[in-house]
């Protein structure tokens, strides 16, 4: 069997789990042995693909053998591999997260019936996405995780996330469209959907052509990615979900997006440059979304927030346009998704021992719970950018590639990076110091200092405490183990992403798809 044979089997997989889990109806244990080992057979198959793309040429296959520009590609090189081998783990931890917690609480906030088979097409959808050779493919792969996300979005049809989730729908909605007519044009432009052929075209096509559908991707992908002023959508959207669904679309599904606008950056309009906009964009999704961070008093709006804030380090990177800012981007996008995920996960279990999210309620947690209180800080700590952790390293990574280049609208996001760095570790440490530090009997000045916050959203909010199963706790516990180990093995880690960054900016890389393509 040809290596290339094995690209198929990421999609694949998922999908045919999904089917299996569908016919099991409510046999539980069926339907979570099945997704675990679904999971676990494509995290296996994606490290099997990285050491094979990283030690030669990329993967590609088209499927059913048509020829281009006819064929569906799906192409696996080095990104493609590495981020599939992380959204592997980031499903797998999230979903015995959801396991412990169905096991405790019954069907009330995961259907098991509903959550697997949509579960596992979510993730069939997102690996599509980072292994589609064509533009096309890539929307599939977004309407797959989209259609999914749906359904998960809303599970429990209570009214605030049937409310949230129409608004999410709309939003997607409308950057699916923006997106769909940009393929149209590209492909009315250049005869093909296919990014090597697209990459080898697009310099023929006049620069105003080239910048209209450079902007109308951009735009499109932006709304995914959450990135300022299209971000308005998901900080409403993301705190209503279950929290294993939360933990998930935050770790994952903006990530899409910015992966979307690396590719497409890098491989289809390098020519095209729109670099300052994409660096005044990068600057203030970083300060509006920190400051929006630190005006909640409700802690999944706090990260949702500081989500937004983060994407701006990432447009940052990519505006760069550097190999070594576009490793660092990397790095960082791989930081990010399992820290943030690694959060979401924490707070779903700070709600059921402590009954709320919000900041302004939750009280004196960590003589109750002093393991809960060191899964919030150790990640927190982290994605506030303290060193030695990965935060502080991919942040110093971007300001250095940054200062190579040296004028004063670099040394301006410079300043933006590392004063929403700050505020991050601001907002949440003054959360962690709340909920866990203060104690029932603090004094009416630490009351006086939070008074502000009390009109901020869902600063009110009160559930039922619940008791934690031990698989949730050993989930989170997991997760803020492969957190650590980013910064453990950072030197490997970002020297693969070094490697990356090269090889995205590298001219030969784009012929290489159809090349290999031809061979195969």
């Amino acid at each position: 069997m040809t290596p290339s044979l094995l690209v198929p089997l990421v999609v694949g997989l998922p999908l045919f789990g999904a089917a299996i889990t569908l016919v099991a109806g409510r046999r539980r244990k069926l339907q979570v042995s099945i997704s675990v080992t679904t999971l676990i057979l494509t995290l296996a198959l994606a490290i099997v693909m990285f050491l094979i793309v990283d030690a030669g040429t990329p993967l590609a296959v088209s499927v059913a053998g048509w020829p281009l520009p006819f064929g569906i590609v799906l192409y696996v090189d080095r990104l493609a591999a590495l981020l599939v081998a992380v959204s592997s783990l980031v499903l797998l931890a999230v979903l015995l997260f959801s396991v412990g917690q169905g096991a405790a609480d019954g069907d009330d906030e995961t259907p098991v019936s509903i959550f697997h088979p949509t579960y596992l097409i979510l993730a069939a959808g997102i690996f599509d996405a980072f292994i589609a050779g064509d533009l096309f493919n890539l929307y599939v792969g977004f309407e797959m995780l989209l259609v999914a996300s749906y359904v998960l979005i809303t599970l429990g049809s209570t009214e605030s996330r049937i409310r949230t989730g129409v608004v999410y729908i709309v939003v997607s909605l409308v950057s699916s469209v923006l997106f769909l007519s940009a393929v149209a044009v590209i492909y009315g432009a250049l005869g093909t959907v296919n990014m090597a052929q697209i990459a080898e075209r697009m310099v023929d096509l006049p620069e105003n052509v080239q910048l209209l559908l450079h902007l109308l991707l951009l735009v499109a992908f932006g709304v995914k990615a959450a990135v300022f002023p299209l971000s308005f959508w998901l900080p409403d959207s993301y705190p209503t979900a279950p929290a294993p669904v939360t933990a998930v679309f935050a770790g994952l599904l903006t990530k899409v997006g910015v992966y979307a606008m690396i590719r497409t950056e890098t491989q289809l309009f390098a020519e095209s440059d729109v670099n300052t906009l994409l660096l005044v964009v990068a600057l203030a999704t970083m300060i509006v979304g920190v400051l929006g961070a630190v005006a909640q008093a409700e802690l999944k709006r706090i990260l949702s927030f500081t989500l937004v804030s983060h994407v701006g380090y990432m447009v940052f990177g990519l505006a760069i346009a550097t190999p070594a800012a576009i490793g660092a981007t990397v790095y960082y996008t791989v930081h990010h998704i399992v820290v943030q995920t690694t959060l979401f996960l924490a707070v779903g279990l700070i709600e059921r021992r402590a009954g709320s999210t919000s900041i302004l309620k939750v009280k004196g947690l960590f003589r109750a719970a002093p393991v809960l209180a060191a899964l919030y800080l150790i990640p927190a700590l982290n994605l506030g950018g303290l060193p030695p952790f990965s935060g502080f390293i991919g942040k110093f990574a971007l300001f250095d590639a940054a200062a190579q280049i040296g004028t004063p609208l670099m040394y301006t996001l410079i300043v933006g990076g590392i004063v929403t760095s700050l505020l991050t570790l601001y907002a949440l440490m003054r959360a962690w110091n709340l909920s866990f530090w203060r104690e029932e009997d603090d004094s009416v000045e630490t009351e006086a200092r939070i008074q502000h916050l009390e009109n901020a959203p869902a600063a009110d909010e009160v559930s039922e405490r619940r008791v934690i199963p031990r698989i949730m706790t050993a989930a989170t516990t997991g997760m803020v183990v492969v957190s650590v180990a980013l910064t453990v093995f950072a030197g490997p880690l970002y020297e693969i992403c070094e490697r990356i960054g090269s090889g995205l900016l590298e001219p030969v890389s784009l012929v290489q798809l159809i090349q290999v393509e031809e061979d195969s």
